[in-house]
């Protein structure tokens, strides 16, 4: 007999991560396309080809899909470890990271049409605004806001209010470019215009936090 442990049953293995990433790039498309109160886990079950039990054994109802599909978005371009600070590294390049995997995002076709989509529906459904605020902005500016502590801690830059200036940095990335967007006045941004904008961003925070 194998003195060998059996392998776990729940969600880890990689036939599971396999059909957990599957459940969430079908709920991405079909919340784009449907909606959120026309999305079922039975039509997502059926878009990620798996049962809707697989479905409910990754998650627990339609908000925490929804929850989890905003989180993997994010994740995507801006993954948690963009806001470790390994020593020796320049705190600018550090910053410089997460502006242009920040950039990317905003400026995503799923990240405009999902901001749509809650721009159209945050009155209807508040609840629906405040699963996807934390999920998405609130995750964000709490990975930023405990970076800028550290990095005021260390004197690389002066940042008295970490809070305030997490929320100036990803202001700034947005910009006008990105309402522009958003409301379909522009395109995106070239490679060569997003890289200039992201240098001049951090460049203008450096400088005003510099001690």
């Amino acid at each position: 007999m194998s003195n060998n442990p059996s392998p776990p049953n729940g969600p880890g293995r990689p036939k599971d991560l396999a059909k957990r990433q599957a459940i969430l790039d079908a709920a991405k498309r079909l919340f784009l396309s449907l909606g959120y109160a026309s999305t079922s886990m039975d039509a997502v079950a059926t878009e990620a080809g798996v049962s809707k039990l697989t479905v409910y054994s990754h998650f627990n109802d339609k908000e925490t899909l929804f929850s989890s599909a905003v989180i993997a978005k994010c994740e995507e371009q801006v993954p948690p470890l963009f806001f470790e600070w390994a020593d020796g590294v320049p705190i600018e390049h550090v910053l410089l990271n997460i502006a242009r995997g920040f950039n990317q995002l905003i400026n995503s076709d799923e990240s405009v049409n999902l901001h749509r989509l809650m721009l159209a529906l945050g009155s209807q459904d508040p609840k629906l605004s405040s699963i996807f605020y934390e999920a998405g902005p609130q995750r964000m500016l709490s990975g930023m806001e405990r970076l800028l502590v550290k990095v005021n801690q260390s004197g690389a830059l002066s940042i008295d209010k970490p809070r305030n200036a997490a929320e100036h940095f990803f202001c700034l990335i947005k910009g006008a470019a990105n309402f522009r967007l958003l409301y379909g006045c522009d395109g995106p941004q070239d490679a060569e215009a997003a890289e200039a904008h992201v240098q001049e961003v951090v460049g203008l925070f450096m400088r005003a936090y510099r001690p």
